[in-house]
């Protein structure tokens, strides 16, 4: 055979396989969250729903009531505007804006730079809520004492089969928009148990933030919260 036909020598090859997970990064941020979080005293929350659900509508009747007497400050995560963060703002607190452009998440390392900007003098409760996403925010820990998730009861009760990660990570699950249950035909009870069936170490609470129907139990956990330094 001609020797140009020939194909030339493999040269030695060698493969080198490196594990590292992509959100190392993250988590040696979040750690350092968490710490200074602790060290100061503050208890953070990692608000997670789908769009919609009330987290920012929540927030509003927290800072006016339970932020009478406990100072709190909150950091709102949106694609774009500041909507959320000049409606929280009304209320006295300090309040931080994360404009995220196309990520669909916050991480660690946004939350950092977003309260370094923050009087957190005398701050007892952090509010972090995040993109509306019941995905991708199940993958970043933020530094959080508590990570709640929302669920609204025009979202249906088999959100939690549906999005499983999110709701396995959550420590509290919060049914929201309660007045309007019956309305909507939202069947509270199938709803709960596909919370226990897949988040069973997570507390349930069921209010409406525009009625203040069962809101004493989200107050009672903000003033005691497991993890409080």
């Amino acid at each position: 055979m001609d020797a140009a036909l020939k194909s030339p020598p493999k040269a030695a090859t060698r493969t080198i396989e490196v594990r590292m997970s992509l959100l190392e990064g993250n988590d040696r941020q979040a750690a350092r969250n968490r710490r200074r979080f602790r060290e100061a005293g503050i208890c953070a929350l990692n608000l997670v729903s789908s769009p919609g659900a009330g987290k920012t509508a929540l927030l509003e009747r927290t800072l006016s009531e339970f932020g009478r007497t406990t100072r709190c400050a909150a950091v709102v995560g949106d694609l774009a505007t500041d909507n959320d963060a000049r409606r929280l703002g009304r209320f006295g607190a300090p309040v931080r804006q994360i404009t995220t452009g196309s990520a669909c998440h916050l991480d660690a390392g946004m939350v950092a730079r977003a309260v370094e900007s923050l009087d957190l003098a005398g701050v007892r409760v952090l509010f972090i809520e995040n993109v509306g996403n019941l995905v991708c925010p199940a993958s970043f820990d933020l530094g959080e004492s508590l990570r709640v998730v929302l669920l609204s009861c025009a979202e249906g009760e088999d959100k939690p089969l549906k999005y499983p990660p999110i709701f396995k990570s959550a420590h509290v699950v919060i049914l929201t928009k309660m007045d309007v249950a019956g309305v909507l035909g939202f069947d509270r009870g199938a709803a709960a148990e596909n919370i226990r069936r897949i988040a069973p170490q997570a507390r349930l609470i069921e209010l409406s933030a525009r009625t203040g129907e069962g809101i004493a139990p989200w107050y009672e956990l903000l003033g005691s919260p497991p993890g409080r330094a």
